[in-house]
């Protein structure tokens, strides 16, 4: 069992595809299938099932095998590092995020790490917050931002960073927006949009609205910039956080309504349960947390 074979096998696990894994790791085939039957050689198990096609899945063995493998690949970039006598945070981080953090809140924080630790790259990995969650239980990302009303995921450890304050807004025009109290049910019969949504949310705006009364009406856009588009359109009422806002309701094309969600929802930084933080994860998860501590200051203020 050496590096090299980790290296693939952790690569392979992730995409779980051998062809995939050889492209990005720029080795043949051949050489990532030879890789994998050392190491399973090695340790006496089967580490993938061989599907139909070109496809794989870890077996029980290689899924418990998986987090120990991501663990000795932190501790060689450790020694590496060590060895090389560098004091200042290097390599590369895969941060799994949501648009809306991606967009409102990540700019001053990845400018901040360029200029004061050009030696580590922080990769943005944009998506839904689930696919984040996913991917943080499979190894394929470092680190995961999200929002979402619950605060604990299955499979992976994290802290609070703050509560995102959401904003029902619609178009001048729409009916609710000229009301100076509008209530859940006046919202029944309305279209809501609601972008990221995250399986919680979506059940504490059902209870709220539509108490298990049959379908709703209530449609999820994709990303914040759509939910804005459709919402300025006269298409629903959106619901969004709202940092993302500001700029529609300065401009005139959103009004807030005088109602709010039934629910607060966190950004939040996780990981895989059992990882072995590095340095440069602590630094990053330091920054984060300070960064967003002072957004929440100047809101405050």
């Amino acid at each position: 069992m050496d590096i090299r074979q980790l290296t693939t096998f952790q690569k392979a696990a992730t995409l779980l595809s051998f062809s995939r894994a050889a492209a990005e790791l720029n080795y043949a085939q051949s050489s990532v299938t030879g890789q994998i039957r050392g190491l399973e050689n090695s340790l006496g198990v089967e580490l993938f099932e061989r599907l139909s096609g070109r496809s794989v899945r870890l077996t029980q063995a290689g899924q418990r095998f998986l987090p120990y493998a991501e663990q000795l690949l932190h501790l060689a970039d450790e020694a590496r590092n060590a060895t090389k006598g560098g004091t200042e945070p290097s390599g590369r981080l895969l941060v799994g995020t949501m648009e809306s953090i991606a967009t409102y809140h990540m700019p001053p924080l990845l400018e901040f790490f360029h200029h004061r630790y050009p030696g580590l790259q922080v990769v943005l990995r944009p998506g839904a917050g689930a696919e984040t969650v996913q991917a943080l239980r499979q190894g394929s990302l470092d680190l995961g931002l999200l929002t979402d009303v619950e605060t604990g995921h299955a499979g992976t450890d994290g802290v609070v960073l703050r509560s995102e304050p959401v904003v029902a807004v619609a178009a001048p025009g729409h009916a609710p927006a000229g009301r100076r109290l509008v209530t859940a049910d006046q919202l029944r019969d309305v279209r809501v949009l609601a972008p990221e949504a995250g399986p919680g949310y979506r059940r504490l705006l059902e209870r709220e609205l539509w108490g298990g009364r049959g379908p709703t009406p209530l449609l999820e856009s994709g990303t914040v910039e759509s939910a804005k588009r459709w919402a300025a359109s006269g298409l629903g009422i959106a619901l969004l956080p709202a940092v993302a806002v500001e700029d529609g309701i300065d401009a005139g094309t959103l009004v807030p309504l005088a109602w709010w969600p039934p629910c607060e929802v966190h950004t939040q930084l996780a990981w895989r349960r059992g990882t072995r933080l590095t340095r440069e994860m602590r630094l990053f998860i330091d920054k984060v947390s300070e960064f967003m501590a002072e957004e929440s200051d100047q809101i405050a203020a």
